[in-house]
């Protein structure tokens, strides 16, 4: 008899694909996509970044989610005891320490940059009102970051928006703020990409995203697709085995995994052909934006547009939103496992995981400021920590996980969880888990240390 989960379930399989995508769709598709496109040869990058996607995302997702419904715990307990099932040896639960320590050091800086969006939304309400509008985009992004208190005080504001929800748990807290904002953060995307229809350089961005280039493409935009993929679709750090544990029995994963795949790509390119344009337009070159691209350039933009006040408010306000159902899932597994293994409650787990992030993000708040000249490897505070979860450790739990549920698990165990797979597409999944999957994060984590 399927057991449900202490922690509570989704309501049903749409509550799941939302809280998924949700989790998928993020600053990972309307912040990091574009800006990472824009360094990494545009079009050459979403080549790469698709290929990763159906080669290594999707089968890694299904794994996740496998794994997860399996269990009915935490990552780290759901991997007990599936190992357990399978005969497989206890030490692969290192692999969830490893997704929950990843969880933990993105949300630190996660955190940071979701600060910058509460500040942009606060500051696009006070110009709806009167207040001082962005007329330097330049210099109000740079004084924001040499801003140490206020970086703090925004980083802090949605680490409580983060632990509160986490602290309401599944069916109270996420379920019911995601079918409310997912959808809306789509609308507002459409509406932004019918503005880049008006600018007149639509093509020109379309060229930029989709006409492939091959001599672009080398080890180094493999590299940055690679993580890309992972953070986009919050693989290799257990966030989906968590979500997964909550998944009520009959539901389909393959049609779940395809479904969270599908939308957190179209979001990603429908980021790019709502932000290109507006860039474009105003004679920014969109290579080489850097993260900053959303925070110097579209404000320009929304300062000219028709309702432009009205639409940055929404963009920003929503881009939080986007960062919020993301961040919530990146808490979620440490605040289960927590909450199974001390008599903490729910709110205590949430409380301690959040205050522990928030701390660990004051290092990536002073990197732009008082401690600006420290350098990690070459690296800034947040590059550094940034490059050591994406490029490094989400590849190598992805690697984990693919050679343990390709390998380690009982073949009649996956085969209980995916009835509805014919023979041959279950036994495409196994090969791509087992073989290609693992060669190509190999590869990425090879070129990770070169």
């Amino acid at each position: 008899m399927d057991k449900n989960s202490i922690h509570g379930m989704w309501s049903s399989r749409m509550a799941f694909v939302l809280a998924a995508t949700g989790s998928a769709v993020g600053l990972g598709n309307i912040w990091r996509f574009p800006y990472m496109t824009s360094d990494n040869g545009g079009s050459a990058f979403v080549l790469v970044y698709l290929a990763c996607i159906a080669l290594v995302g999707l089968p890694i997702l299904m794994a996740e989610i496998l794994i997860g419904r399996r269990g009915r715990m935490s990552p780290i307990n759901s991997l007990v005891k599936v190992s357990a099932d399978s005969g497989a040896r206890r030490s692969w639960v290192g692999l969830g320490w490893l997704g929950i320590l990843a969880g933990i050091l993105i949300l630190s800086f996660y955190s940071v940059v979701a600060g910058w969006t509460l500040s942009y939304s606060w500051s696009y309400l006070g110009q709806l009102f009167g207040g001082e509008r962005i007329t330097d985009p330049g210099a109000t992004f740079g004084g924001l970051l040499g801003d140490a208190w206020a970086l703090t005080g925004w980083h802090g504001l949605f680490m409580v928006m983060t632990l509160a929800v986490v602290a309401l748990g599944v069916e109270k807290g996420l379920e019911r703020a995601v079918k409310v904002l997912m959808p809306a953060l789509f609308l507002l995307l459409l509406v932004l990409v019918g503005y880049g229809l008006t600018t007149g350089h639509f093509g020109t961005a379309l060229g930029f995203l989709f006409k492939p280039d091959f001599s672009e493409i080398d080890g180094g935009v493999f590299l940055a697709a690679m993580g890309q993929a992972f953070f986009s679709l919050s693989l290799g750090m257990c966030t989906m085995m968590a979500y997964g544990a909550y998944l009520p029995r009959g539901i389909s994963i393959p049609r779940i995994g395809v479904a969270v795949a599908l939308a957190d790509t179209g979001v990603a390119l429908l980021a790019g052909m709502a932000i290109f344009p507006i860039v474009i337009a105003f004679g920014i070159n969109p290579a080489g934006g850097g993260p900053g691209l959303i925070f110097t350039s579209l404000p320009l933009a929304f300062d000219s547009m028709p309702l432009g006040l009205l639409y940055g408010l929404l963009f920003f306000l929503l881009l939080s939103f986007a960062a919020w159902t993301s961040s919530i899932s990146l808490m979620e597994p440490a605040t289960a496992f927590l909450v199974e293994r001390t008599r903490l409650s729910r709110r205590q787990a949430a409380l301690g995981i959040g205050l522990l992030c928030w701390v660990l993000g004051l290092a990536s708040v002073l990197g732009f400021n008082h401690w600006s000249h420290v350098r990690l490897w070459g690296l800034e505070i947040m590059d550094f920590v940034a490059k050591v979860a994406n490029d490094i450790m989400l590849p190598l739990g992805g690697l984990l996980i693919a050679l343990f549920a390709g390998w380690a698990v009982r073949t009649s165990l996956l085969r209980e969880e995916l009835p509805e797979l014919s023979d041959g597409l279950f036994t495409a999944w196994r090969w791509l888990l087992r073989v290609v999957s693992p060669a190509l994060v190999v590869i990425v984590l090879v070129r990770a240390f070169l």
